[in-house]
């Protein structure tokens, strides 16, 4: 795995000090092109404008609390480097002055994309702060699905396999999950709930397909248009690819289409302009990636490949793909290194006996690439195959292309066939974000060697289905996990905390160390130590009183010490003691649930009014009203409410707080 250290090799050497600032790909675009006509390019820079010791005590001013968190999995210092830090803008300023439109900037690499006349470039190179100039690569505009056919032959109301335990009704897109165990782990409870997941795809046309009616969508935004519409608007690209992408990994509709990943959060980033006269742009994706960075993504999924363009246009070719020369797989394997598991499609080009047919950036070394198979098991013949340029195996692993169930981007309520590497790739982001939700403290690394080490073909793996077809629940039981906790709540009563945790079985533990920071505190501090049971009883239970917890907003977490010394840290939770500013709807616990679950809410504090109306009610997906849990005035407070279920059948609900003129909805999720 490339770490952040060998990024910066790598950037001396392709950036590195020179008279000559111009790349020649620059110079031969130059070279085709009149002195008026505005070239895109990279600028890159020599330093920044910040310290790094500006941001190292208050990392949040860069990254969001989530994306801290999942960089303390792989960094093992600061969870900021240099690479966070913001591009100058007195040099972006600058630029402008010479004629320069900016269009995406670059943390990453320390630069800046956007058009200048070719007549200009020239005055670029004279400035002292510019330390290379090159050209904004351009690719063939392939959406990895090569066809698409009409389902309504088929009988979507198909009952779930009589053969198996599933907890919901797949309809027809039972195979594409079945050949990678995807239902065990729903039967056991794990839908991706914890995870976040960004799609950078053509933009995303059907939204409102009753297939996301139930999906989590965080943040969206069109890197193309540059605006927060990723749908079609009368502007440049069209969104069907991203629509029947993004059902493949998280809709919802049982009978019809269940994705792997439905109870993840979602991002969504329109990074390719369709247009056929407008090839696909480098700069797009990389910028779609340090947003998504920032924003605390876990998972990435791109079903697009990039390669060759017709001339003028300069591109990369399979020679290119070494991992180390095309900007986006360099930026994907930084992406990596920052703790995020990047997933693409390996490409349709199929096989061929030369040479390698993958697009960047599937040849990146710490990516994971997708191949596709047939629902038989057999490699798809449009599926692309390695090995990379420096003699590495690609694909990495594969999962079904061909036939797959996707959410027509025509219809709300309809349903397509679509084939293509494009769709092997978010069944297998999505069977990552399944072990990230079994498992949230491993590292990219360790998802994709537990991909690697219960596939298929990983005794043999090789060019053609690389470790093989993958297996979601082995994979997912790969590693171990040490704390073997089954809860872990803390319950506010005054100024005091109440923790309680159960285990499960477990005849090897020496006790918890229980531990706690504040708002004001950058680490966790010991509180106590809890011996353990260590016995064989079925549960283990222990609880925890923090008498007279300092005010204000409180993190709790768990140091399980195991009798040989080795311990794993639990999942964080989260109170705050003093009365709420405002009003807050917390995700219901536990969650799948059967068939009790418990609701907590907060009422803020009014300045004219002693007491608020509320209401809490349960709804179907349907927006059926199922149940009201509160209805009467509340004074300012938190306040927990049970929700008995007993009646009602599996599947995904809603609750509803209202506070006044104020409402916010979450979901939950019952299963039998």
């Amino acid at each position: 795995m490339k770490q952040i250290f060998l990024f910066f090799i790598i950037a001396a050497a392709m950036f590195g000090q020179s008279q000559n600032k111009l790349t020649n790909q620059l110079k031969d675009v130059m070279m085709q092109n009149s002195s008026d006509e505005k070239i895109h390019v990279w600028v890159f820079f020599n330093d920044k404008e910040s310290a790094l010791n500006k941001f190292a005590d208050n990392p949040e001013l860069l990254i969001s609390k989530k994306s801290i968190e999942r960089r303390k999995k792989v960094l093992s210092n600061s969870v900021i480097t240099e690479m966070d830090l913001p591009v100058n803008l007195s040099y972006i300023k600058n630029l402008q002055e010479f004629g320069f439109t900016l269009k995406q900037k670059s943390r990453w690499f320390n630069g800046v994309s956007g058009f200048i006349p070719a007549s200009k470039i020239s005055k670029l190179e004279t400035l002292s702060f510019i330390k290379k100039l090159d050209v904004v690569r351009k690719y063939k505009n392939e959406a990895l699905k090569i066809s698409e056919s009409n389902y309504d032959q088929y009988d979507l109301s198909l009952k779930k396999n009589p053969f198996s335990p599933n907890s919901f009704n797949y309809g027809n897109s039972f195979t594409q999950l079945q050949q990678i165990n995807v239902p065990a782990l729903h039967d056991l409870g794990y839908f991706g709930q914890g995870v976040t997941i960004c799609l950078m795809d053509a933009g995303f046309n059907r939204l409102t397909h009753e297939a996301f009616n139930t999906m989590n969508i965080i943040a969206a935004w069109d890197f193309v248009n540059g605006d927060s519409n990723v749908g079609d608007e009368n502007d440049m690209g069209s969104g069907s690819h991203g629509t029947e992408t993004l059902s493949t990994i998280g809709g919802f509709k049982e009978g019809k289409l269940i994705g792997p990943a439905f109870g993840a959060d979602f991002i969504l980033a329109k990074t390719e302009n369709t247009d056929s006269e407008t090839p696909v742009e480098e700069d797009n994706w990389i910028a779609a990636l340090e947003w998504a960075d920032s924003i605390g993504v876990d998972v990435t999924s791109t079903s697009l490949g990039y390669l060759d363009y017709d001339p003028p246009y300069q591109s990369y070719t399979w020679e290119d793909m070494d991992g180390n020369t095309a900007l986006i797989t360099i930026a994907g394997d930084i992406a990596v290194s920052l703790g995020i598991v990047v997933v693409n499609s390996a490409g349709n080009s199929g096989f061929n006996s030369s040479h390698n047919t993958l697009g960047a950036p599937a040849d990146g070394d710490s990516i994971i690439t997708a191949g596709a198979v047939e629902s038989n098991g057999q490699r798809s013949s449009f599926s692309s195959v390695g090995p990379t340029v420096d003699g590495r195996i690609k694909p990495d692993v594969m999962a079904m292309g061909d036939g797959v169930v996707v959410a027509s981007p025509s219809n709300d309520h309809q349903y397509t066939s679509a084939s293509g590497t494009s769709f092997s790739c978010p069944l297998t982001a999505g069977v990552a974000a399944l072990i990230l939700s079994v498992n949230p403290n491993l590292t990219p690394m360790m998802v994709r060697e537990a991909m690697w080490n219960t596939a298929s073909n990983h005794n043999n793996p090789n060019n053609s289905i690389g470790w093989g077809i993958l297996n979601s629940l082995d994979a997912a039981n790969y590693f171990p996990i040490p704390v073997e906790l089954e809860s872990f709540s803390a319950n506010v009563i005054g100024t005091d905390v109440l923790l309680n945790w159960i285990t499960s079985t477990e005849n090897n533990n020496s006790g918890f160390e229980v531990q706690r920071k504040t708002e004001e505190e950058n680490d966790f501090k010991s509180l106590t130590f809890i011996k353990g049971n260590g016995t064989t009883t079925e549960q283990n239970f222990y609880a925890f009183i923090d008498k007279n917890s300092p005010s204000g907003f409180i993190t709790y977490r768990l140091k399980q010490i195991d009798f040989d010394g080795s311990f794993e840290y639990s999942n964080s939770i989260e109170v705050t003691i003093d009365v709420p500013t405002k009003f807050s709807l917390e995700q219901n616990y536990p969650n799948p649930f059967n068939p009790t679950t418990k609701i907590r809410y907060e009422i803020p504090n009014q300045a004219q009014n002693d007491k608020m109306f509320v209401t809490l009610k349960i709804y179907d997906v349907l927006g059926n009203e199922i149940a009201t849990l509160i209805n009467e005035e509340k004074s300012a407070g938190s306040y927990e409410v049970d929700f008995d279920a007993a009646k009602l059948t599996s599947g995904v609900y809603f609750y509803q707080l209202k506070v006044g003129n104020l409402i916010t909805t979450k979901k939950m999720i019952l299963m039998k």
